[in-house]
């Protein structure tokens, strides 16, 4: 009879840890989840930032074969569909070339940039 009152008294437990059990759980997959999330961010903007210092490398490389010409690069502006809402910009003063792309993400106000200061002799 006394290992009856104690059965009814852990009635229910069992229930009670695998509920808990499978609250952790969740939790655990949620948070895994919001590093996926967070994981895939960092790589699109680490992709972007990469596709911009190829635009002002290729400006720049493109500027200093035709050095010559370098005055005829100012305020030259491009717009690229590699990036949403990406636009080059050159600006020339003497012998200095600043190349500057920008970028902006679909629902951020915030707008990106990456941009590179030369000194090109003609």
């Amino acid at each position: 009879m006394n290992s009856q009152k104690v059965a009814k008294k852990q009635g229910g437990a069992v229930l009670l840890e695998g509920m808990i059990a499978i609250t952790i759980f969740a939790f655990g997959v949620l948070a895994i989840i919001g590093m996926q999330a967070t994981t895939t961010r960092a790589a699109s903007d680490a992709k972007y930032r990469v596709d911009a210092s190829f635009l002002v490398n290729q400006a720049i490389g493109q500027i200093w074969l035709d050095r010559a010409n370098a005055a005829a690069y100012n305020g030259k502006s491009e717009d690229f569909p590699i990036l949403p809402k990406g636009k080059r910009v050159i600006a020339v003063t003497g012998g200095n070339v600043t190349v500057t792309v920008t970028w902006q993400l679909p629902g951020e106000a915030k707008v990106h940039s990456h941009s590179s200061i030369t000194r090109i002799n003609g």
